[in-house]
């Protein structure tokens, strides 16, 4: 056993994570932990929330017990503890009797520091294993889970208040990646806790470029994701989609063309789900294309984009979804399809949901984000309460300001169909009357004898489509989606369509194919540093180490039946191609290098990198 609890926090930091300093809030966080005082972590995915309770539990006495709500992610956790050389164990009903009897003993003789347990194991472990054992902390983790309003709300959290009562001691972090001011409240509340000190970090992740592609057809957005997929040939992406049968299609077209891809969604069975979540993670296959399903139990760090093809239902959704790319801190890229039909069809959702005003809201200030003309971080940051008084340079609107024109033509002619049509048509019949296209609806209500019909056949359905949403978006027309999604015109849009006002349009952005090279990237600051032993980096990585040290990283986590990425980040290895340590201490100098990891690999990579330089 390795006794960790007289050593300091910082210490156990660089010993076993291989970093020299704490990231931001994260030693204020295990401080407060340190005193016994319960405390509630907003944390960006990849923000280092895992270390905040992993390391105070590694100093007091006892076991800490982390709820987890996934057996995958459980299993993810306790893999990098292990790599790490700390000692770590699950209990759920993915172990068998003799796994159960090992890590129970582990509790009781006190060696095990961290244990796993999904909600449900832990409510009925609390009259046993958990009153016989000295517990030294809870880590509730994606603790969104617990509030009603928490978008992946999950029943058995509720009932995690029992915490206090029955350890009432016991000191509890509450740990999410996004939670708004009600949903915090909420969480505070079910969970009793005892004056908390509540920490948020910033939101930032400026290692995520930023992209929103509006208004493409489904082959388009097809041929857009090949060619983005094919300028990154080694790189592990994530395709969210907002329905089973849209993951389905798009997963089919993807292995047609070559690219090895997987799909996920509750749909399928537990054994499917897990093969394609595995096959994900140790590199089998280079594309999962999933539903919302898909995300919560991922630890993996080195995805490098993700792609929505619809758009989320909320900024929260979003940015854990977007969240799952770069968790290591390297460039990674992100890229947002919307469409018209997407509004409507969450909109639908929104209005039959539980929470209709709400979600409603929450889907407004999507559409806001997908729509804007100005710099996209910014309007990320200001969602979760940080301002910032400058642009990231990391988005499609800061790279590519938008070009705008004069649209008042355009827009007078959309709103003379639905003038013209009593406000009864929704936006496909629109289109049709402007394209002048004689279908059944149009023919049996004698459209196709209005002045408006086929007025603006010069332009394509899918720029009319897109207009359509412009209109929408700066409130010219709505929807009505208790009248079964019919279009009505506002003031503002008989201001335009009587000539009282003129009103601008954005130049539709008709690009597909993605270039053959991945866009500009934000370089990774590997700076140039002096190791003892080393000459001084001149900060230029080796490409070709690079992909023969990830090589040697698939190999060794083959050897061990880990992930890749449990091994070594892709950071790590981006630094190890740009320093190139040749000794073994050298190595070890290597930021997210500890000391066991340097034990453990430090002969094999020194040995590579040497044949290199």
């Amino acid at each position: 056993m390795i006794f960790y609890e007289n050593m300091e926090a910082k210490e156990i930091l660089k010993s076993f994570y291989g970093y020299d300093s704490f990231r931001d809030n994260q030693a204020e966080i295990i401080a407060k932990i340190l005193q016994k005082q319960d405390c509630l972590v907003l944390m960006p995915t990849g923000g280092g929330k895992s270390i905040c309770y992993q390391i105070p539990a590694m100093m007091m006495p006892g076991t800490a017990v982390i709820i987890s709500p996934l057996i995958s992610l459980m299993k993810d956790q306790v893999e990098a503890l292990k790599s790490n050389g700390i000692e770590a164990a699950a209990l759920n009903s993915g172990n068998d009797f003799n796994m159960d009897t090992i890590v129970r003993r582990k509790c009781l003789d006190g060696s095990l520091k961290l244990l796993y347990i999904s909600p449900e194991k832990l409510l009925t472990e609390i009259p046993f294993l958990l009153k016989q054992i000295t517990i030294s902390l809870f880590a509730i983790d994606e603790a969104h889970c617990i509030s009603q309003w928490g978008h992946d709300f999950r029943p058995e959290y509720t009932q995690l208040d029992v915490l206090h009562r029955e350890f009432p001691d016991v000191p509890i972090m509450a740990l999410t990646a996004t939670a708004d001011k009600i949903t915090r409240q909420d969480i505070i509340r079910q969970l009793q806790l005892k004056n908390p000190q509540i920490f948020i970090s910033s939101f930032d992740r400026p290692n995520l470029s930023l992209t929103v592609k509006r208004g493409y057809s489904g082959k388009e957005k097809d041929n857009y994701i090949l060619n983005f997929i094919k300028a990154r040939p080694l790189e592990s992406g994530i395709v969210y989609c907002l329905s089973r049968k849209t993951t389905e299609k798009v997963c089919k077209f993807l292995n047609s063309k070559g690219v090895r891809s997987a799909v996920y969604h509750a749909g399928l069975t537990q054994q499917e789900r897990d093969k394609s979540q595995l096959d994900f993670q140790r590199d089998d296959v280079q594309v999962v294309c999933a539903t919302i399903a898909f995300g919560m139990g991922i630890d993996k760090s080195n995805v490098r984009w993700v792609i929505h093809y619809n758009m989320p239902k909320s900024i929260e959704s979003y940015y854990q979804e977007i969240g799952r790319a770069g968790r290591d801190g390297a460039p990674a890229d992100t890229v947002l399809f919307y469409s018209l039909a997407d509004v409507v069809q969450l909109s639908q959702f929104a209005k039959d949901s539980g929470q209709k005003d709400i979600n409603f809201d929450k889907l407004r200030q999507m559409q806001n984000y997908a729509e804007s003309n100005v710099c996209r971080r910014r309007i990320l940051l200001n969602y979760f309460g940080e301002q910032r008084d400058h642009d990231c340079n990391n988005c499609d609107v800061c790279e590519n300001p938008p070009q705008r024109f004069d649209g008042t033509k355009y827009i007078q002619m959309a709103l003379s169909a639905v003038k013209r049509t009593d406000e009864q048509i929704r936006t496909a019949t629109i289109v049709e009357i402007l394209k002048g296209i004689a279908s059944p609806t149009v023919k049996r209500k004698a459209y196709d004898q209005l002045k408006t019909f086929g007025v603006g056949r010069d332009l394509s359905t899918n720029d009319w489509q897109d207009y359509l949403l412009q209109m929408l978006q700066m409130g010219f027309i709505e929807i009505a989606y208790d009248q079964g999604n019919v279009v009505k015109i506002t003031e503002s849009g008989n201001d335009v369509l009587f000539g009282r006002k003129q009103a601008e349009l954005c130049v539709i952005d008709h690009t597909v194919k993605e270039t053959s090279k991945p866009k500009r990237r934000l370089h990774l600051e590997i700076p140039a540093i002096s190791i003892p032993g080393l000459p001084t980096s001149s900060g230029v990585e080796d490409k070709r180490l690079f992909e023969a040290l990830r090589d040697l990283r698939h190999q060794c986590a083959e050897e061990e039946g880990f992930p890749a990425y449990i091994v070594f980040s892709d950071k790590v290895l981006h630094s190890l191609a740009t320093i190139k340590p040749t000794t073994i201490d050298a190595f070890g100098f290597i930021q997210g290098i500890g000391e066991y990891k340097k034990q453990k690999y430090g002969q094999r990579f020194v040995a590579l990198i040497r044949r290199f330089v």
